[in-house]
């Protein structure tokens, strides 16, 4: 079982969104500490807050969500429900673009559900690297690459040498999931040493054992390796032990395309 701040993590819900759906009935913790209240959840809830999460960007109230996970459970009446949902955003079209894209990908994965990808879990240990790193903290996740622009304008002219091939990471240091403010450190692989500038600092990162999964193409898939490491970590007796982080072996530094992005997404862990 994970910790409601670990479970956060690998859900991608917030710690306070987590409580709020214990509290109405959507997803309650496996189970809660009667002496001290701590909450834990298990593996097989992370594919719950998946539909939860994909349900919610389109537009259906808690409310209703809870109704489909209790009377829509099998693939034809949530086709069903979900058409009938997609003709009703349709006479609102202008203003509801991003919940139609929404509709068509889920139900077009609830038709391939047994082909979808597995992802390949991993453990790895990951050796000390020297690295200019840059910590901040951002409005949102989606808004990483204001760190990338501001960690290359300031070293412009230091004749940094980077590393090849390319290792660049983010790490991600919230105790839980956060919607807004988020405290990122984007870090790089040098050559050589360096002073540090007003923001950006130069250190030797250290090692670090890992569960890792690797994904190919853009970042919506994410969220499906999160869960895929979580059942990995649980049916493996292991704990997640320090801040998750990507490494992005291609991405949009190198490759406009995202369909050729290669992210190793990666969970810090320690056998029990």
């Amino acid at each position: 079982m994970f910790k409601i701040g670990d479970f956060s993590k690998l859900s991608k819900i917030s710690i306070r969104m987590l409580r709020h759906y214990d509290e109405i009935g959507l997803l309650t913790p496996t189970h809660i500490n009667k002496i001290n209240g701590y909450r834990y959840y298990s593996a097989n809830q992370l594919s719950t807050t998946n539909r939860i999460r994909a349900l919610k960007d389109m537009g259906f109230s808690l409310s209703s969500i809870k109704e489909i996970l209790t009377e829509y459970n099998d693939r034809e009446s949530l086709i069903r429900y979900l058409n009938i949902h997609y003709s009703q955003v349709r006479e609102h079209l202008e203003d509801t673009q991003k919940k139609l894209l929404k509709i068509e990908t889920t139900m077009e994965r609830i038709g391939r559900t047994d082909i979808m990808k597995n992802y390949d879990v991993t453990i790895k240990d990951f050796a000390p690297k020297y690295m200019m790193t840059l910590r901040k903290t951002i409005p949102t996740y989606q808004d990483e690459g204001m760190l990338w622009h501001q960690l290359f304008s300031e070293t412009k002219g230091h004749n940094v040498q980077v590393d090849v091939p390319n290792y660049s990471k983010a790490v991600f240091y919230d105790v839980g999931y956060k919607e807004n403010y988020v405290d990122v450190e984007i870090q790089l692989a040098v050559s050589g040493n360096y002073k540090d500038t007003e923001n950006v600092k130069f250190r030797t990162v250290p090692s670090v054992t890992a569960a890792t999964a690797i994904v190919k193409g853009n970042f919506n898939q994410l969220t499906d390796a999160c869960e895929a490491i979580g059942n990995w970590i649980s049916d493996n007796n292991y704990d997640v032990d320090g801040p998750m982080f990507n490494i992005y072996h291609i991405g949009p530094g190198q490759d406009s395309n995202s369909d050729n992005w290669v992210t190793e997404v990666c969970f810090p862990v320690r056998k029990k």
